[in-house]
């Protein structure tokens, strides 16, 4: 048992990403066809030309054309915490890891910043951990004097597992989700671990596809004002009602 660190990496993106949103951007605009529109975007020398235009759309607010474009990305390094902040994300698909048919004698475990700086809650929270690592263990060891092992005893043991208990997870979104995804976990009042998460992704993408991602983040980012009241704001852009006034 041990503690472990975020890791994610990109499995998949969708083929050729600029020039799909290209043609489904221009189809909505145009005559002509979008495998046509699609094969010329393909072939154009000028990149910039291609992106500048679908910049100026996703200006506009025309984000439906972002949805033929998806990212795919392995996690790993994260809690049954955060994963359960991830999946109200609800335009994406998920395959986690799971507690049921993978034994968890010996789980790792993320450790909070607030613990890890401080020995003696470091202390404490290892220890916890421990106690619970034994307690999984003898319960799997007395469902066994049963008769119960396997899958149908990880099922029930796995009851008293911690929401820190390290988990894998594969994601799937398209563009437009992920900023909105990014909108919300980039936000300085996001969990520190899910906006850890999404400012990795958000890493990922703008290297991918810039022309979508760069300079995007929090929805302060695209607003050019904090949506979260004075109680939240964390001073980087003005307040909503300041900017009214």
């Amino acid at each position: 048992m041990a503690k472990t660190r975020l890791n994610v990496e990109l499995m998949d993106v969708t083929g050729n990403a600029l020039a799909v949103i290209y043609a489904a951007c221009r189809q909505c605009y145009s005559s002509g066809f979008a495998g046509e529109i699609f094969e010329k975007a393909l072939l154009a020398e000028d990149r910039e030309k291609v992106g500048g235009f679908v910049r100026k759309v996703m200006a506009s607010g025309h984000e439906s054309p972002l949805e033929h474009v998806k990212f795919t990305f392995a996690v790993e390094g994260v809690s049954r915490a955060l994963t359960h902040q991830l999946v109200r994300h609800r335009i994406a698909s998920y395959s986690q890891q799971s507690q049921r048919y993978v034994k968890e004698s010996d789980f790792e475990y993320i450790v909070p910043p607030a613990f890890e700086n401080d020995d003696r809650l470091k202390e404490r929270f290892v220890s916890v951990m421990g106690d619970i690592q034994k307690g999984y263990n003898d319960l799997l060891d007395l469902l066994k004097e049963k008769g119960t092992e396997g899958e149908l005893a990880n099922q029930d043991a796995r009851f008293v597992l911690p929401q820190a208990a390290e988990t894998k997870i594969v994601i799937t979104m398209n563009c437009r989700e992920l900023k909105h995804f990014f909108a919300h976990r980039c936000c300085s009042r996001a969990q520190w671990e899910i906006r850890a998460l999404a400012g990795r992704m958000l890493e990922i993408c703008t290297e991918e596809l810039p022309e979508v991602f760069a300079d995007y983040g929090a929805k302060c980012e695209g607003l050019g004002y904090c949506p979260e009241g004075s109680s939240f704001a964390c001073g980087k852009y003005p307040l909503k009602e300041d900017i009214l006034k």
